[in-house]
């Protein structure tokens, strides 16, 4: 521990700059699972920098957000069939141990993944973890990378005891 004050106030300020910090990533990381939650996918290549990664394994991957846009304006049900039961839609996720490690204005971390979409008419069940990269550029954190390895992706009524783990995407 700093002896003098002046000491004790640096370390203090950093303390308080890595809590900070830490709870932004936190943050992002949470608003990303609520554009998803709550269908608000036209938000979610703000939180990318402009050559931010996508690896969404067998699912698919973009680089940019003009890509990362393509993606995620892919989700939902037909538009040109709205009553169609094909596609992605009523996907909720949830997030669990998110990790951080931060190094300036670079930062990594992962977050283990739970989600219950329906897949072309069909409930499935999802287990994954997200693998990210974080940058910080004018004050602000976004995603420079973020990865998905997923466990399974199978149908709710076969559930993940079979070997066929990644059936949703295919």
């Amino acid at each position: 521990m700093a002896i003098n004050l002046e000491d004790r106030v640096k370390e203090l300020e950093a303390k308080v700059a890595e809590l900070y910090d830490r709870e932004a990533l936190r943050d992002l990381r949470y608003r990303y699972h609520e554009c998803i939650n709550e269908a608000q996918t036209a938000e979610i290549p703000d939180l990318f920098t402009e050559d931010g990664e996508l690896d969404f394994a067998h699912l698919g991957k973009a680089k940019g957000r003009e890509q990362i846009k393509a993606v995620f304006s892919g989700l939902g049900r037909d538009a040109s069939a709205p009553d169609s039961r094909r596609g992605l839609y009523r996907v909720r996720q949830f997030i669990h141990n998110h990790v951080l490690k931060l190094n300036g204005d670079r930062a990594s971390g992962y977050a283990y993944l739970e989600a219950k979409p329906v897949y072309n008419g069909e409930s499935y069940v999802v287990a994954a973890r997200y693998n990210d990269e974080y940058v910080k550029r004018d004050g602000r954190w976004r995603f420079s990378k973020m990865s998905l390895t997923p466990f399974f992706m199978v149908p709710l009524k076969e559930g993940w005891a079979g070997d066929d783990l990644l059936k949703m995407g295919r």
